[in-house]
């Protein structure tokens, strides 16, 4: 019986997504952002394998364009077409991780303050209000310039300032469920509070948590590539951000590099974009009332 009513269930998630999926295929901006993200996604796997040169390894300084170098050389002759595949695996792994780890803390936090209320949600609010009111960019600086430069520190840093937002939102769609008549009967049942969270009340938060989710993605590539070229990423890895930073640190606007500066400029453009389309695509599949009718 038990075995019975998981094949059901597997049955009924598949079917769902099997749905979404078909809803989603309709929206052509989504489809193409989903194009995009794919690419770069591609780019970031098999960048070792595409990238004609080693990135670190070093050659003829400050060459433009060429059958040999596509994007020339930067100051200390490595590849920049190079730099920029190899720096697509970082600036997406710093997004992916700091998105998941950002929604993860401000969905674990909204649903708690929404849920319980009372102490503990004017408590988790006021912490909530009290990060949200410092700046992000000066409480970066303080971060990193006490945890260090490495990418698993910035990784952390932005999801220590971006999780109040996510918390907010969340928030505000418990306040609502929780009062709601298949809650109300879950309690009185004998349900626990874990089991209303998990089984009803997170579920339908997700409409609102994957788009928040690929947004934050959005917003952790930008922040990487702010930080690295303002100096404060790890520069000795490649990344978009650090490509940009020994640009503008080594004479590459002065010298009016194009082939130096356009290529990881475009990079970013593109990816923010491509998940920009993918989060308002499935917020209009996750929510019936934004579909174009």
């Amino acid at each position: 019986m038990a075995i019975k009513i998981r094949i059901d269930k597997l049955k009924f998630y598949r079917r769902k997504i099997f749905d979404l999926w078909n809803t989603y295929k309709k929206n052509k901006m989504g489809i193409f952002g989903l194009f995009i993200v794919g690419f770069f996604v591609a780019l970031a796997i098999f960048g070792p394998y595409v990238a004609p040169y080693d990135p670190y390894a070093m050659g003829i300084p400050r060459q433009k364009p060429s059958p040999e170098h596509w994007l020339g050389t930067n100051d200390v002759g490595q590849d920049i077409l190079s730099e920029v595949i190899y720096g697509t695996r970082t600036s997406l792994t710093v997004g992916l991780i700091a998105a998941v780890l950002t929604v993860f803390v401000g969905t674990v936090i909204g649903l708690v303050a929404g849920y319980f209320g009372g102490g503990v949600d004017d408590l988790l609010m006021r912490f909530t209000d009290m990060v949200l009111s410092l700046p992000d960019l000066a409480l970066m600086i303080v971060l990193i310039a006490y945890g260090g430069r490495s990418i698993w520190n910035i990784i952390l840093v932005i999801a220590i300032v971006s999780w109040t937002s996510t918390a907010r939102m969340v928030r505000s769609q418990v306040l609502s469920l929780k009062e709601r008549s298949f809650v109300e009967a879950a309690r009185a049942i004998g349900a626990g509070d874990t089991h209303i969270i998990l089984r009803h009340i997170l579920p339908n938060v997700m409409s609102i948590v994957l788009p928040l989710t690929i947004m934050s993605v959005v917003w952790g590539i930008l922040t990487e590539a702010g930080l690295a070229f303002l100096g404060l990423g790890d520069l000795t890895i490649k990344s978009w951000g650090t490509i940009l930073y020994y640009a503008a640190y080594r004479g590459g606007f002065i010298l009016k590099a194009w082939w130096w500066i356009i290529p990881p400029g475009l990079c970013i453009t593109f990816t923010a974009l491509g998940f920009t389309l993918i989060g308002y695509a499935l917020d209009e599949v996750l929510n019936p009332k934004l579909r174009r009718i």
